[in-house]
């Protein structure tokens, strides 16, 4: 029964998809940052209208996804569950917690979109058809990978701290990390497309394909979104494992990751030209990972106890620190955590802006 509810939210997906396509945006155009701020708070908007939806969803247990909820996080295992209740405020706190952990990770990403487009020229009213197309096959992707994380956890529960110690590592390597630096030249899928595919010299319109005497080519248009596409996955491989430190429910990363992938579009428009002003923001993002990480550890922790005891045959009393218990941080805790981060990140770097930035408004 609770594939009715994946059905229902895929289409719910998909009908919107088809209005922008279709309706709001049939003809080619530049988006202005009037419009990018608006299509970006109808997206919040809707998010939020989803995370009171899960609450009520997982509160009255429709079509049993709260008592499956409930299994999942039962702090002693499914055999210790006894009636799902309260379970609307967690998921619907794990829900937010997820979309604002997936929203904010995007803005690496539009970092680094804004640096494809101007590499190969792309001019801004194209610009939204491929951040379209970039978005149906992301969701498509990211869907893939959110199953086959979501089999790994269940049917290898130590896959979970394998995540907690890449986002940790990832975490610190972002800190030394300068989006500056991105090539897309040296890109490995730029180099196989070029091998592979016949490129035209120049663009035909919005189109991904043409015909060169009467062959069938495909622009650079394409390529670019090629790229996109694999920029997606590179930054899925950090956000995917760090949901499922907040949340073992593989409806809640799917559908928290639809609704930030959805605004990532208008979200790119309205920040694209002003992402070098947030320059401490990759600090903000670097902690959240570790500190994802860390809690991952944490939660199975309590298995290091036996097996020392067992291999050492008793337990040292330099370790007599570690719990017994998993250690749990509440939903609630660990958003607040998450959003305070955010809040550092964002007022610092709008607190001392960046010597070029700063420099550049003065003389405006």
């Amino acid at each position: 029964m609770i594939s009715l509810l994946w059905i229902g939210f895929i289409v719910f997906v998909l009908a919107m998809l088809a209005i922008d396509l279709f309706l709001v945006n049939r003809d080619p155009h530049e988006v202005r940052m009037k419009e990018a701020l608006g299509w970006t708070g109808v997206c919040v908007a809707l998010a939020l209208l989803f995370n009171v939806a899960v609450y009520y969803i997982y509160e009255h247990d429709w079509l049993g996804i709260g008592s499956n909820f409930a299994n999942l996080t039962a702090p002693g295992g499914p055999e210790h569950l006894v009636v799902p209740t309260g379970m609307g405020k967690r998921a619907a706190t794990e829900f937010f917690t997820g979309w604002l952990i997936e929203y904010s990770l995007s803005m690496d990403n539009i970092f680094v979109i804004a640096l494809i487009f101007a590499h190969f020229r792309i001019p801004a009213k194209y610009q939204h058809r491929v951040l379209f197309w970039g978005i149906m096959g992301a969701l498509i992707l990211r869907g893939v990978m959110i199953l086959a994380g979501s089999v790994l956890v269940t049917r290898f529960e130590w896959v979970i701290y394998l995540f907690g110690l890449f986002l940790i590592y990832t975490g610190i390597k972002m800190v030394g990390q300068n989006s500056d630096d991105y090539d897309p030249e040296q890109g490995i899928v730029l180099r196989t497309a070029r091998r592979l595919l016949p490129v035209t010299a120049g663009l035909d319109g919005e189109r991904f394909t043409t015909r060169v005497d009467g062959r069938l080519m495909v622009t650079p248009l394409f390529i670019v979104l090629l790229i996109v596409e694999s920029t997606d996955v590179v930054f899925a491989v950090d956000s995917i494992p760090a949901i499922f430190g907040i949340t073992r429910d593989p409806f809640l990363v799917f559908t928290s990751n639809v609704f930030a992938i959805m605004g990532l579009r208008s979200l790119y428009f309205a920040l694209a030209s002003l992402m070098n002003k947030f320059t401490y923001l990759k600090y903000s993002l670097a902690f959240i990972l570790v500190f994802v990480g860390v809690k991952m550890m944490l939660e199975g922790v309590h298995h290091v106890r036996p097996l020392v005891e067992r291999w050492s045959g008793g337990l040292p009393s330099w370790l007599g620190w570690l719990p017994v218990e998993p250690v749990h941080l509440t939903p609630t805790v660990s958003l607040s955590i998450i959003a305070v981060a955010l809040a550092a990140g964002v007022g610092v770097s709008l607190a001392r802006p960046p010597k070029k930035v700063a420099a550049r408004s003065a003389t405006e």
